[in-house]
């Protein structure tokens, strides 16, 4: 989703690039103000997240105490607001929803002007986390808010994003919103912006199959567009307008817009998810015209394009789940040593009041022993919770690597059949040996048995289940024992049916007829919950 950001994202008054950290760090160490601390922290914190991020928690960590021991509400809801910029910055958007909220608190209340802002974050958050009722909740606040500023600008911005919200849901109500930006725009020199807006109607045009529209107004979009000062949003119209010319099978038209995002793409972003795309239709369009040499070349740059966004995207979500658990054992550890002080702090009182009096002692020390059991326990509970914690993550590692698996697989086969298709139409004998190539290459990558690799990834992370199990029921079929490790996993039917290809209905039919096998009679008795007493 392309979101026009009506602001600076987060609060750009506590940012300022030039300003060098080790002043900054100069000026904390003089400031004995827990309110001017908490503001040097963020700031240093901000400014070294992408580049030292260990560092970067130590002083979130300070602002975080400072805030605290500021007993400014303000202050502390400051500090959440920047930590949601840095961890949005890092794509992790449930932790930058999590502090928005908790900012929220404090502006909830306060004149529109003073949370305008946090509201419009607020929105760009729910929408980046696929929550698209709370962000059109959000983006209708603000406009409000902006109405009766009457900055066309921001009005037509505002419009935008509430289109894309409602594209997925009502195309009617997306193209008004679309049009109505426009309409707001009209008499104002906002080409970057008409250009989205331009765009955004050509796919909803295309959705709807109106055809004529949609070129139109990919054309519109097309002569806002500078490609001195803009050429990747040129690239982005070019391939969006490419694949309606492939949809129309006007081939002529779908390579030229394709080939010309190709181009530009190379020079500006030749790994990109838009990049992807359009030598997908220009390789696509090369096929159906019978120029199948052109067709193989593309079809090599796409396979390298894509191996290397696999790449990149395993990287930034194994990136992500290791910010989210610092995150989470964070929070643990802060929450620990809390206990921890406030322990210390009662033993102090305790070991005064023994001074006192023999009868002190005897308090104390029965309380000790009390306290002790209880801190020995919540260590006990927070190993626990550690360990559910990286099953967990294991888990879900092994269900990634799955469904990357099975997709990448399933990706492969398409294109297998569509080579074949290919070398039937070839007629030069030096293609039709680059295809055979090329397809024994593939299906080299498709030989290795993907179940047997997940069977044994799960045995490391659940060494015990499969021995139990098969103890307990000797007579389970492989796959009885694939679908066992699958619900062992508290995997739903649906998410079983995207793993292994099969329909919703398939899998719960298996899963009845595991039961039978099971022997679970009791229709109370949930089968995930008897599987995972196996270990």
């Amino acid at each position: 989703m392309k979101l026009w950001l009506l602001l600076p994202f987060f609060f750009t008054q506590f940012f300022n690039a030039q300003i060098q950290v080790t002043s900054l760090i100069d000026s904390l160490s003089q400031t004995s103000s827990n309110q001017e601390k908490a503001r040097l922290s963020m700031l240093i914190a901000s400014e070294l997240s992408g580049d030292d991020w260990t560092r970067a928690l130590h002083y979130i960590e300070i602002a975080e105490k400072s805030a605290k021991n500021s007993k400014s509400d303000k202050v502390l809801a400051d500090f959440h607001i920047v930590v949601a910029e840095i961890y949005a910055e890092k794509g992790a958007w449930d932790i930058t929803l999590e502090n928005l909220l908790q900012a929220f608190t404090y502006y909830r209340d306060k004149p529109l002007k003073d949370r305008y802002r946090l509201e419009n974050d607020l929105a760009i958050a729910y929408a980046e986390t696929q929550n698209q009722e709370k962000a059109l909740e959000y983006f209708h606040k603000i406009y409000g808010y902006e109405h009766t500023r009457k900055n066309p600008v921001n009005l037509a911005s505002i419009s935008n994003n509430m289109g894309l919200a409602w594209m997925e849901k009502d195309l009617d109500s997306s193209v008004f919103y679309f049009n109505k930006s426009l309409e707001l725009i009209k008499d104002v020199d906002a080409p970057g912006l008409k250009t989205l807006l331009y765009t955004n109607l050509g796919k909803s045009s295309v959705l709807r199959e109106d055809y004529d529209a949609a070129k139109n107004y990919f054309h519109q979009a097309i002569r806002q567009v500078d490609p001195k000062d803009s050429a990747e949003d040129l690239a982005w119209v070019y391939g969006e307008f490419s694949e309606l010319f492939l949809k129309n099978r006007n081939l002529d038209s779908a390579i030229y817009y394709s080939r010309n995002a190709v181009d530009i793409l190379d020079t500006v972003a030749p790994y990109s998810l838009e990049q992807l795309q359009a030598v997908k239709i220009l390789y696509k369009a090369y096929q159906k015209n019978g120029n199948f040499e052109n067709a193989v070349n593309n079809f090599e740059k796409f396979m390298v394009i894509t191996d290397s966004l696999n790449l990149e995207d395993k990287r930034i979500k194994v990136q992500k789940l290791i910010l989210e658990e610092e995150y989470r054992t964070k929070d643990k550890i802060r929450e620990l040593e809390e206990n921890e002080s406030r322990a210390n702090f009662y033993t102090l009182i305790t070991g005064l009041i023994a001074l006192l009096s023999i009868l002190g002692i005897f308090a104390y020390r029965f309380w000790s022993k009390f306290k002790r059991t209880e801190l020995e326990k919540q260590l006990a509970s927070s190993k626990q919770n550690e360990l559910r914690s990286n099953l967990e993550l294991k888990n879900k590692e092994l269900i990634g690597k799955a469904m990357i698996e099975m997709h990448r697989s399933e990706i492969i086969e398409d294109i297998l059949k569509d080579l074949k298709e290919i070398k039937l139409k070839a007629d030069k004998k030096e293609i039709q040996q680059a295809i055979d190539y090329i397809g024994k290459r593939l299906q080299r990558d498709t030989s290795t048995n993907l179940w047997d690799e997940f069977e044994l990834r799960f045995e490391q992370v659940h060494e015990s289940f499969y021995k139990n199990l098969i103890k307990t029921h000797p007579d389970l079929t492989p796959k009885d024992k694939r679908l066992c490790a699958l619900l062992k996993l508290n995997l739903t039917s649906k998410e079983i049916s995207q793993i292994t290809g099969q329909t919703t209905k398939t899998v719960e039919n298996a899963r009845t007829r595991l039961r039978k096998k099971l022997d679970i009679t009791n229709s109370q008795t949930d089968l995930s919950t008897y599987l995972s007493s196996f270990g």
